[in-house]
């Protein structure tokens, strides 16, 4: 590719922030919930690269037409692949896509084709843009994508604090989970934190209902503890994994649940899983013994226990019916029965419509 530069190119990245930063000299984003993508363009040749520097265009296949149709001959654009669902962001979606078959890529392309969110320009024809200052990189990433249309969107973008702060509460139940803040006068700097970003936090009270062994190796130390929540008819559903411990915590907490492995798969409810663990996994959902997408050959097995705790932890997202990320471990909850760990505990925020978000210019 005849580019300022060449891929694989570090995505500049952000840090936590407890509240959106107020006062001159902010441009305030929201927080795509999708996979980091960036766009090398050199006429018909269009490079997909992600986060950990690897190719995606297997598997955005039908991204490739429209990037050529909507985004300058020469350019290097950083941005989000996103999938948008009935009820906002799908990102269950986007896990889908990392499959070896490219027939299937095919097809899932075709029944939830992708969309890519432009953010920020890093290269135009012959110019290197990461030590223009960012005011200046969004002006020319608002020029050049004037006339683009879906599934190509520039992100919407203020300097209004009191906007942001309202995305931050009202974009939330169409998938978006935050809103990242960048200094007007800052330049792109590969492979730092130099964005803020800030995410929403809440906590709930869930069941321990089983654990993974750390990589170490079974009886070392605890990797993750297994949380559920039950629904209205008395499910209990995983709802994912919490794994902030130090390591002489994750040592302790071997002999801390020992006692409640005793017998712990009789009447559990999560017994059946081992044998569903092949079906599930090619249905797109993921259970305690399913195999993961990013990593074919990572242990996910599981150890039950018997449904006899409650832990409060912090989450940022919710995901359908599971946490979108891993949750943080507050403590645990002896005055909380299991049975008392319900959905309805949750706060739920109604879907926006992404169309009103990607029509935004801000």
């Amino acid at each position: 590719m005849a580019l300022p530069f060449d891929p694989p190119l570090e995505p500049m990245l952000a840090r936590p922030a407890d509240a959106i930063p107020g006062g001159d000299g902010w441009l305030y984003e929201p927080k795509w919930d999708g996979f980091r993508a960036l766009c090398f363009r050199d006429g018909h040749d269009v490079y997909l690269q992600s986060r950990d520097l690897k190719p995606l265009n297997r598997y955005f296949p039908e991204l490739s037409d429209p990037l050529v149709a909507s985004i300058p001959e020469r350019c290097v654009i950083d941005g989000e692949i996103v999938i948008a669902g009935e009820n906002g962001l799908d990102f269950e979606a986007l896990l889908l896509r990392i499959h070896p078959a490219a027939s299937r890529v095919q097809m899932l392309a075709a029944e939830k084709p992708a969309s890519f969110v432009a953010w920020d320009l890093l290269a135009r024809n012959d110019d290197d843009l990461r030590r223009v200052p960012q005011f200046e990189r969004r002006g020319q990433l608002e020029q050049v994508l004037t006339a683009s249309a879906g599934p190509v969107h520039l992100t919407p973008a203020t300097t209004d604090a009191d906007l942001a702060a309202d995305w931050f509460r009202r974009f939330e139940g169409a998938g978006l989970d935050g809103v990242i803040a960048k200094r007007l006068d800052g330049i792109y700097e590969p492979g730092k934190r130099a964005m803020l970003k800030i995410k929403h936090q809440r906590t709930a009270d869930c069941v321990v209902a089983g654990f993974r062994w750390h990589k170490n190796g079974p009886g070392t130390h605890v990797g993750s503890l297994l949380l559920g929540l039950y629904d209205a008819d008395g499910t209990l559903h995983h709802v994912g994994v919490t794994s902030s411990f130090r390591m002489e915590r994750r040592a302790a907490l071997v002999a801390e649940l020992e006692p409640l492995r005793q017998e712990a798969l009789q009447g559990h409810p999560w017994s059946e899983w081992a044998a569903w663990a092949t079906e599930t996994a090619e249905g797109g959902q993921r259970m305690p013994g399913a195999t993961s997408r990013w990593n074919r050959g990572k242990d996910l097995s599981w150890e039950p226990l018997r449904i006899e705790r409650a832990c409060e932890v912090a989450y940022d997202h919710l995901q359908g019916d599971r946490f979108r990320h891993g949750t943080t471990f507050r403590r645990w909850r002896p005055d909380k029965s299991p049975q008392a760990c319900r959905y309805d505990q949750l706060e739920a925020t109604p879907p926006s419509e992404l169309s009103e978000i990607f029509d935004l210019r801000g």
